[in-house]
């Protein structure tokens, strides 16, 4: 079966009054209802609503992207429209996208960084601080290597750093919100 321009237009013009893939195949003759739905795809019209959704809900699933997390992170999830090929057909969709902006640490009062006593990793034990420092490809990495408490992997300092209350966690979430 052939799409003429005149069957395009007619396909067009019923799919835009809001018939059914059912009833325009009917109204045209000689396409089945599957054809029909293949060329509204192919050309691009626009979907229709169902119940309980949008119209782009019903005609794309949404994808959602996620950032990595990090503790001095704080993200929020924005939707943008972006196009993508499959096959020979160029495909609009909805995406979500974690986005992550940089928080800043400030400190409560004073603070008292302990001095590290900078271990490689076959110095360290299980009394010791194993806080990474620095990157592990260059040649001056280490480990913090001060005493740490009770069976803790790391020293007093490090544990505030690294085990944040839940309240604080959703706090910070919600300022960057």
């Amino acid at each position: 079966m052939n799409w003429t321009d005149e069957r395009v237009e007619k396909l067009t013009k019923l799919w835009a009054e809001g018939l059914s893939a059912s009833q325009i195949a009917a109204q045209l003759g000689g396409v089945s209802r599957n054809a029909v739905i293949g060329k509204v795809h192919r050309l691009n019209l626009p979907g229709r609503a169902k119940a309980g959704g949008t119209a782009n809900a019903a005609r794309t699933p949404k994808r959602n992207i996620s950032a990595p997390r990090a503790p001095n992170f704080a993200s929020r999830i924005t939707t943008r429209t972006v196009t993508r090929q499959q096959g020979a057909t160029m495909l609009k969709e909805e995406i979500e996208i974690e986005t992550v902006e940089e928080t800043t640490y400030v400190p409560r009062g004073n603070v008292v960084v302990p001095i590290s006593r900078r271990l490689g990793l076959t110095e360290l034990t299980e009394r010791t601080c194993k806080w990474p420092v620095g990157d592990p490809l260059k040649d001056d990495f280490h480990f913090c290597g001060c005493e740490s408490p009770d069976n803790s992997p790391y020293c007093g300092y490090h544990q505030k750093l690294a085990y944040q209350p839940v309240n604080e966690r959703r706090r910070a979430a919600a300022r960057a919100s």
